[in-house]
């Protein structure tokens, strides 16, 4: 008995000491160090800006020839010659490539010789005329002193109305024969293959060549592509949030790894009325100016256009954006410098590292790092890092 009852008592002694420390530990930490006890948070601060502010986006594409024209023969033969290489300067109206014409030149002499043919047919037919014209007047003749008959005089009449349907007939040849003759002649000339477009420069360069000497080529068959480098299209594909902001005649800056460092300046020339169904993007077309011929179609191209641009806006650093909750906005110092002010605000157009935000109070300074030590009304400090010194001495100024 006396050793159970002292094991109780041991037992209800130790309970009581867990219990007592126990309290105290929960009361110390009910009571543990606020934040203010922790000291103010160190953060990084950048002033506030208030001023214009664009919206840019960069499209890639490509770039594509402002005009193409394919050089192909109007007739079918062997070719006997290319006269311009892949890259040759083509002036419009030059011969680029020769046809073996020695069956097109037989055609020719055939149509001469039947022309001639004709010709002289024509001259029969009309002293052929002349002739029954002569024997109807002397039967007529005949007949009117009686001698000759009524038979007579019919076929003098028939013989000369056969003699002037021949004379037609003849005269209708001949128009035939010179039609033969010419288009001969034409056929002959398409053996001289050139290079003739409509619109545009007086040159071109030749892009493509797609058949060598002694190749036989069909009719229509594409030889040469010739294209103008100046202008040059630069085509880029646009998302539907930016389609609506796109307009004619809005200048773009062209960067390409081709000329790293450089940008060439473009016009938007042409926006597609319809969207790409698998990518829901419009087709946007960019004239550029290329008379140095740096840009060559099918190069990789990306192309910054600004499509917005706000006068006045308020402007932070993009890295001042924070959450807390559901919301995003940003801690502002207080006129002291020495509280963080929590601030909602919805972020507007972004301009690479700077971003516009629409919102109450966002004045002065804002946090930019050091936002997670912080709450609405925390003290904060400044470190005097040097490098943070034309900041401190921009409180409240405002960009230009």
């Amino acid at each position: 008995m006396k050793r159970a009852v002292f094991l109780l008592l041991v037992l209800g002694a130790a309970s009581a000491l867990a219990w007592g420390i126990a309290s105290r530990l929960s009361e110390l930490e009910r009571s543990g160090p606020r934040p203010e006890a922790r000291g103010p948070a160190p953060v990084a601060v950048r002033p506030v800006e208030h001023g214009p502010i664009t919206l840019r986006r960069t499209f890639s594409g490509a770039l594509e020839a402002s005009a193409e024209f394919v050089v192909a023969p109007k007739v079918a033969g062997r070719i006997d010659s290319l006269l311009v290489e892949l890259g040759d300067v083509v002036q419009r109206g030059q011969v680029v490539a020769l046809l073996e014409d020695a069956e097109l030149v037989q055609s020719v002499h055939q149509a001469e010789a039947e022309l001639a043919v004709a010709r002289a047919g024509l001259t029969s037919a009309k002293s052929a005329l002349d002739i029954a014209e002569r024997r109807l007047q002397r039967a007529e003749s005949l007949r009117a002193d009686g001698v000759a008959s009524e038979s007579q005089l019919d076929t003098a009449l028939a013989e000369h109305l056969a003699a002037r349907a021949e004379v037609d007939l003849a005269e209708a040849g001949i128009p035939r024969a010179e039609a033969s003759l010419e288009a001969a002649r034409i056929r002959m000339g398409y053996a001289r293959i050139t290079a003739d477009w409509n619109e545009g420069d007086e040159q071109r360069i030749v892009a493509e060549r797609r058949v060598d000497e002694g190749q036989t080529v069909s009719a229509s068959e594409p030889l040469l592509s010739i294209v103008e480098l100046d202008p040059i299209l630069a085509v880029v594909h646009a998302p539907e949030r930016d389609y609506a902001k796109l307009s004619v005649g809005q200048v773009a800056h062209l960067a390409t790894d081709a000329h790293p460092g450089r940008t060439f300046e473009a016009r938007v020339e042409r926006i597609a009325p319809v969207f790409r169904r698998a990518t829901r993007q419009a087709r946007v077309e960019l004239l550029v100016h290329n008379a140095d011929e740096l840009l060559k179609p099918g190069m990789f191209v990306r192309a910054t256009i600004a499509l917005a641009r706000i006068d006045q806006a308020v402007v932070v650093p993009y890295e001042a954006l924070t959450e807390r909750g559901d919301e995003t906005g940003v801690f502002v110092l207080d006129d002291a410098g020495e509280r963080a002010l929590w601030r909602p605000v919805e972020p507007g157009v972004r301009e690479g590292a700077r971003v516009q935000v629409l919102g109450e109070g966002v004045t002065g300074r804002v946090v930019v790092l050091g936002q997670e030590l912080c709450e609405d009304g925390a003290p904060v400090v400044v470190p005097d890092d040097p490098s943070d010194a034309p900041t401190k001495r921009a409180v409240g100024a405002s960009a230009p």
